[in-house]
């Protein structure tokens, strides 16, 4: 008989207080806590990491080696775990190659649905591929786009050629290129180009026909600046210098391919087509429309190929991204798509038993949305397996089997259980998640007076449907609406026709070495603190110096080269992971040696390391609510909602100038209890003289906008309209209007 529940004893990783607990399988179990408090570290530094080390163990040691790495956690016993499968907030990424039709599988048997039922009939299946040869484009390499000049970028038309009027790099006065153009005596080098001819510019960047139009024509062999820049960096084939590379991002830009446009394949497999459509045609379909057309394919040697096709798209559609089109790249999904694109995989398995983790699976999802994530949940529990979600949705909240919150409060302050029980029962327990369910948080009674505006205009990107929009400046707009509707789109325009500081959720870093403390910079201010509470050199608390245990090199740890199997880290025997030599170590600020600062909560640092350097740089920190982040804690370990805010507390370090500030879901990660915290940090931004834009779906969030632009009313072709601008408490009939007017689940 299996076990009935996931037994864990002793859990210590990170700042678990030797948890107890057992975790009913067969259940959906979500995980509820502060921001910090320990959830996310029993769920997925503890169970999964447990789950995921074991299960590697039964692969050969060279397999093991390409698996995913998995730290075991310091727990006493873990029993009852199963195979286990993450769905995290990650973006899938991805290169220009990866769309939603390839990481979906759809695109595979859409192409062999192409390969035996088009007409005319081209080929086999990778005749429809545009990854390979025998189907790409072979302009653009199946990319679907081409890199282009950006001839608006190459000259300053305030200026003369004397003054610098061509921005390409080597033109300046006194090159030897600068004199192919100044001093040939076609062009007067000392006007602004502003008041040239036409002919001229033209002749001037193009060469060719138009030189030879003027009436001082160039000498033999001239070439224009378009045609020089074009030889040098786009028609080469060898492998650029960064420095070439800097150069193409600053004067050139992406384009439709001329040839395939965008649909990356060849001519034949481009003729090819399906009930009258072609394979790019039903690329750029949304998904609900291709299921749907799916349907009438019905010839019986392809039935097979339908159904599974079928499944995908109904699965995605299932799980609310029909909006979406199979020729999407992935590089631009969000990350809450890129969680529910992953969980398609998972929808038509036939296993069992499995253990199915969840990170906050409502990020990107409007109010309105969320239901078709709940049935997921459940769908998934109902075929037999187990799911643990971490989340801080009450809806999710308020359909689990059972809730376990760990806390009470983050960091050393966390780490405990709490309270583990149904949802009816949560509400009346008194613990923090309870006390902000029971709070219901008005709506602004009086919003800021804007200072001014910026205005969008025509944004057609993706689904927006030519609008033009102003947003206020010197108060805080939120733009609402379903998933799909519009609303990054529109921020995504709002920033390419403006200046703005864009503040998303991707890492901070990607090396594990950075720290709160390399990057707030007081590694140097705490190394002098040290030295002068001590009264020697300061070189003594680097562990790149002479005070670095000279056994690890200042690193804490001894890796060792096994070479096809998994490389070992070990604790520093000399040192036992502490970096310096017993000498440094000896020297205290406070009664904490160098080593033992890692270990503080940025909150106890402001109090305990006595330098107005150091309490300055992490003022910002502790402000957007991280103080219970460890200054030594590798920045690589933060959620994307922690990531989010230590850009926000850089930001309220470093600007002074007015600024516009784009988010992107902020509260993403954040406990009920911690909205607080971050909206009043937007409203510093604002008191400052800055203008904040957020896309969010949390209703107290919304509740507290100065100003909200609603877009839909659907997602996709269905959406991309305005449905209302204005002050928070005039909103009526939209998704957002009557999520705004629903109670709490109860």
């Amino acid at each position: 008989m299996s076990q009935r529940t996931i037994e864990i004893r002793g859990a210590r990783t990170n700042n678990l207080k030797s948890l107890d607990v057992e975790v009913p399988r067969g259940q959906v179990v979500v995980f509820v806590g502060v921001s910090g408090s320990g959830k996310s570290t029993l769920v997925f530094d503890t169970i999964a990491a447990e789950a995921g080390y074991q299960l590697n163990e039964t692969f050969p040691p060279f397999l093991r080696n390409r698996l995913p790495k998995w730290a075991r956690p310091e727990v006493e016993q873990i029993h009852g775990l199963s195979p286990m499968v993450v769905i995290d907030q990650r973006r899938i990424g991805g290169n220009a190659r990866s769309t939603v039709g390839t990481i979906t599988d759809a695109w595979t048997y859409l192409r062999l649905l192409f390969s035996r039922v088009s007409a005319p009939h081209v080929g086999e299946s990778n005749h429809f591929s545009f990854n390979d040869p025998a189907g790409m484009c072979t302009t653009c390499s199946g990319l679907g786009e081409v890199v282009v000049s950006a001839i608006d970028r190459f000259l300053d038309l305030d200026k003369s050629l004397k003054d610098g009027a061509i921005l390409l790099p080597g033109f300046g006065i006194g090159g030897y290129w600068y004199s192919q153009y100044a001093d040939i005596g076609t062009f007067d080098a000392g006007t602004p180009l502003r008041d040239w001819t036409q002919a001229e510019r033209d002749a001037l960047l193009f060469g060719g026909e138009h030189a030879a139009r003027l009436g001082t024509k160039p000498p033999k062999g001239y070439e224009g600046i378009v045609e020089r820049f074009e030889r040098i960096y786009l028609q080469t084939s060898d492998n650029l210098s960064d420095r070439k590379q800097e150069i193409l991002a600053q004067f050139t830009r992406s384009a439709v391919c001329p040839d395939c446009y965008g649909d990356r394949l060849n001519e034949a497999s481009r003729t090819a087509t399906v009930l009258g459509f072609t394979i790019g045609e039903m690329a750029r379909m949304e998904i609900n429309e291709l299921a749907e057309l799916a349907t009438r394919v019905t010839e019986a040697n392809v039935a097979p190929v339908v159904a599974a096709l079928r499944a995908r798209l109904d699965a995605m559609v299932t799980i609310g991204l029909g909006y979406l089109h199979l020729g999407r790249a992935t590089t631009t999904l969000s990350g809450g798509e890129s969680q529910r694109i992953k969980t398609v995989r998972h929808l038509g398995s036939s296993l069992v038993e499995m253990l199915y983790i969840f990170d906050e699976p409502t990020v990107g999802l409007h109010p309105h949305d969320v239901a078709a994530m709940t049935r997921l949940l459940e769908q998934l529990r109902n075929k037999g397996n187990s799911v643990l979600v971490v989340e801080h949705d009450p809806a999710v909240m308020a359909v689990a089997d059972q809730i376990i919150e760990v806390g009470p409060a983050a960091g050393d302050q966390g780490g405990r259980l709490v309270f583990q029980g149904s949802f009816a029962e949560l509400r009346r327990a008194g613990t923090p998640t309870a006390t902000e369910l029971s709070r219901r948080r008005p709506i602004k009674d009086q919003p800021r007076t804007p200072r001014g505006s910026l205005t969008v205009t025509n944004a057609t990107r993706n689904n927006l449907k030519n609008l033009t929009v102003d947003i206020p400046t010197e108060v805080m707009t939120v733009l609402t609406g379903v998933a799909g509707s519009g609303k990054s789109s529109l921020a995504t325009e709002l920033v390419a026709q403006h200046d703005a500081i864009v503040i998303d959720q991707k890492p901070v870093t990607t090396n594990r070495r950075s720290t709160p403390t390399t990057y707030t910079g007081i590694a140097t201010s705490m190394r002098k603190l040290f030295a002068r509470h001590n009264n020697v050199p300061a070189s003594l608390f680097s562990a790149n110096s002479e005070g670095a245990c000279p056994d690890c090199d200042g690193l804490g740890v001894i890796h060792t080269d096994l070479a096809f199997m998994e490389g070992q880290e070990t604790v520093c025997e000399t040192c036992r992971g502490r970096r310096f030599t017993p000498c440094v170590l000896r020297y205290t600020v406070d009664g904490l040696s160098i080593a033992d600062v890692d270990e503080l909560t940025i909150t106890d640092a402001i109090h305990r390391l006595p330098d107005p350097a150091i309490t300055k740089a992490l003022r910002h920190l502790d402000d957007v609510g991280l103080g219970y982040l460890r200054l030594g804690q590798p920045l690589t370990t933060l959620s994307g909602g922690e990531c989010q805010r230590v850009k926000i507390a850089k930001e309220l370090r470093e600007t002074t100038n007015p600024t516009l500030y784009v988010l992107d879901e902020p509260t993403t990660g954040l406990h009920l209890r911690d909205i607080d915290t971050l909206l009043h940090v937007l409203d510093n931004l604002v008191d400052h003289g800055h203008t904040v834009v957020v896309i969010e779906h949390n209703l107290h969030v919304i509740r507290q906008a100065d100003w909200l632009i609603d877009l839909g009313p659907g997602p996709g072709k269905h959406g991309g309209q305005i449905l209302y601008q204005g002050h928070v408490a005039d909103i009526t009939n939209t998704a957002t209007a009557q999520a705004l007017n629903v109670a709490t689940p109860a």
